[in-house]
């Protein structure tokens, strides 16, 4: 077969694939499943152009790994193309082990099992199948490889998976303040003493880099709509396990009802959960619902019908933590009306909080160069004062209840 193919991408035009391992990674059904797991959760239900998925995701990733790999070579930065295969691998699968709606079932599905821990247990399983090529990517991924810069290129403030999520669900959303120009700030880095630095000529498009974050989580990751819809999706699983454990069977995929039944955590992730987790995409929750919107309880239909017809609950997002009495209102009053217990109407009144910190000072920096030599912080290298307040998390409250018709 011919390897060496070439994608055509909304984004950059046209990727070209680096080399056989990648393209032999991309053909695999661990990856392919990628394609039926959208990037954005719930988004599409408030912008609808939000359908891309975290294949588009991956591979728009591993064509800026690609750029960085040529810019830092050509500033006289030695890459090995063992050390540069690596990178592209690392890169390709550091979103594999997302499971369905992406971050809204992180943990419904499983026992607080990251996404991280779940793509590095794929990439553990995939080096096997390929007789030790990926070793150095899991290195690198890990953190544990002797090149810090690498592993900032990988999971860092500015790193290659943030340098595509922002252009590219800006472009299909179509909230063009989170548009950033990646291209020229991977053309402005530059490593030094082992560390990523982007030079001075570069700060205007970091300023912009940040400020594009924290206006695509308000906007978007965080918006109410959005926001809601994932709670919702968070309890759908929640009930279906409940009923589950008390004995009902419930209609849905086979790797969803091993999941349902099963309690997965860390300790019991095994060789044969991975195999049913590679199977469970977005679309064995999608008939589920379509299924459950007609079940007897009162609390797994009602959820269901309203991710299904968009009829979700109301949501006030307020500065200050919500009150206990507005709970208890919210709460007294869908009892009142349908008859149910506390505990189910707890799946229909709620509240929660929301944060958003467009950069963090006390993790990894992103460093500016200046042509002095000198290498300092973003937040003390730019003029703009703005920036150390969005080094501060912002935190906003919200309650959900039902729209009650009086």
């Amino acid at each position: 077969m011919n390897k060496l193919k070439i994608l055509n991408d909304p984004i950059y035009g046209f990727i070209t694939i680096p080399n056989s391992l990648i393209f032999d990674l991309i053909q695999h059904k661990y990856f392919q499943r990628l394609r039926r797991i959208t990037q954005m959760g719930m988004s599409y239900l408030v912008y609808p152009g939000a359908h891309h998925t975290r294949f588009h995701h991956a591979i728009g990733c591993v064509h800026l790994m690609q750029q960085t790999v040529n810019v830092l070579r050509f500033k006289g930065v030695e890459i090995s193309d063992k050390e540069e295969t690596g990178l592209y691998v690392a890169i390709l699968l550091h979103d594999i082990g997302h499971g369905p709606f992406s971050h809204a079932m992180e943990h419904s599905i499983v026992n607080n099992v990251s996404h991280e821990a779940i793509s590095l247990l794929f990439m553990e399983r995939l080096n096997e199948e390929f007789n030790g090529s990926l070793t150095l990517a899991i290195q690198i991924f890990k953190g544990e490889y002797s090149r810090k810069f690498m592993y900032q290129l990988i999971s860092g403030q500015f790193d290659m998976d943030r340098a595509d999520y922002l252009k590219r669900d800006s472009f299909y959303t179509g909230v063009a303040e989170g548009n950033i120009n990646s291209e020229r700030l991977i053309t402005m880095l530059n490593v030094v003493k082992d560390e990523l630095v982007i030079e001075e000529k570069g700060i205007y498009s970091v300023e912009k880099f940040i400020i594009a974050r924290r206006l695509m989580y308000w906007q978007v990751y965080l918006h109410k709509t959005g926001l809601v819809a994932e709670q919702l999706l968070i309890r759908v699983l929640k009930r279906a396990k409940e009923l589950f454990d008390l004995g009902h069977k419930l209609e849905a995929s086979s790797a969803l009802v091993y999941f349902m039944e099963n309690k997965i955590s860390t300790s019991n992730f095994s060789t044969e959960t991975l195999q049913v987790f590679s199977q469970l995409d977005d679309f064995d929750i999608i008939s589920a619902m379509k299924q459950w919107q007609f079940h007897d309880d009162f609390v797994l239909s009602n959820l269901c019908e309203m991710i299904i017809n968009r009829n979700l609950l109301k949501i006030k997002i307020k500065n200050k933590k919500i009150k206990n009495n507005s709970l208890i209102k919210y709460t007294n009053k869908i009892i009142e009306r349908y008859n149910i217990s506390r505990a189910e109407a707890g799946y229909f009144v709620f509240t929660g909080s929301i944060s958003n910190q467009a950069y963090q000072l006390d993790t990894d920096h992103i460093n500016i160069l200046h042509k002095s030599g000198k290498i300092e912080d973003i937040v003390k290298a730019s003029d703009q004062l703005n920036l150390k307040a969005l080094s501060k998390p912002v935190t906003k409250y919200y309650i959900c209840f039902p729209k009650l018709n009086k």
